[in-house]
């Protein structure tokens, strides 16, 4: 029997879940401040296009418009942007905005980014849409990712964190929103997603804020964000 040796640096009770359970379940119950199916993307969104038809035919145009279209600094911007957090809307809230200053902050947004990405990952292998460029071959670009596209991870993280974001620093609600559909938009122009994904992002996300905010945790979190994020400012 050939043994994945990337299970063997689990915890023993990481290990036990993946045997017993399975990866997707075992996510769920790593959930910080979301209820287990709540909300589920399978459910909220609506499907993608199918594969074969008009509307599928017309979002890929678009991604190629897109695509070709696109200014040397939004794409070396997208691909910065491959790994980010919460600190990416430094330019939107302020040079004080950093991790070493917002230390409570840090931690709090990385878990609120973690579970939307659980939820989203959920949702990408419900709907298994490829990605534009497994569809193209023509676009592909870079290093590619192997899962899939709809929705958009990018697109519903960034937006999550914006919301939650912008309540904290209410008086760049604005700047803050306005980057996070920027960060989903720059995977259209580097054709890792369709603007179809990136749309159903920015609405997965909003649901999950409005769960987030059900959360006494999360609540609490919040409140200790934003004392810290005005200690800051002083």
């Amino acid at each position: 029997m050939k043994i994945n040796r990337s299970l063997l640096s689990l915890p023993i009770a990481g290990l036990a879940c993946l045997l017993l359970i399975g990866a997707p379940l075992c996510a769920l119950a790593d959930l910080n401040y979301l209820s287990p199916g709540k909300p589920e993307a399978a459910t909220l969104l609506a499907p993608p296009p199918l594969i074969d038809s008009a509307e599928q035919a017309a979002d890929l145009d678009e991604v190629r418009t897109v695509y070709h279209a696109a200014g040397s600094n939004d794409i070396v911007a997208a691909y910065a942007e491959k790994k980010f957090s919460v600190f990416n809307f430094t330019e939107a809230v302020g040079s004080f905005f950093v991790a070493t200053n917002l230390p409570k902050t840090a931690a709090f947004f990385e878990k609120v980014q973690l579970d939307a990405e659980t939820v989203t990952d959920l949702g990408k292998d419900y709907f298994h849409r490829p990605r534009p460029f497994m569809t193209d071959t023509n676009l592909a670009n870079g290093k590619l990712e192997k899962s899939f596209s709809y929705p958009s991870g990018h697109s519903t993280e960034s937006m999550v964190l914006a919301l939650v974001l912008a309540e904290a620093v209410p008086d760049k609600h604005d700047a803050i929103l306005a980057h996070a559909r920027t960060m989903g938009w720059h995977r259209v122009q580097i054709a890792r997603h369709y603007p179809t994904d990136i749309y159903a992002g920015r609405v997965l996300a909003q649901a999950i804020v409005k769960r987030f905010k059900k959360s006494d945790a999360f609540e609490k979190g919040l409140a200790e964000v934003k004392a810290e994020i005005a200690a800051a400012q002083k």
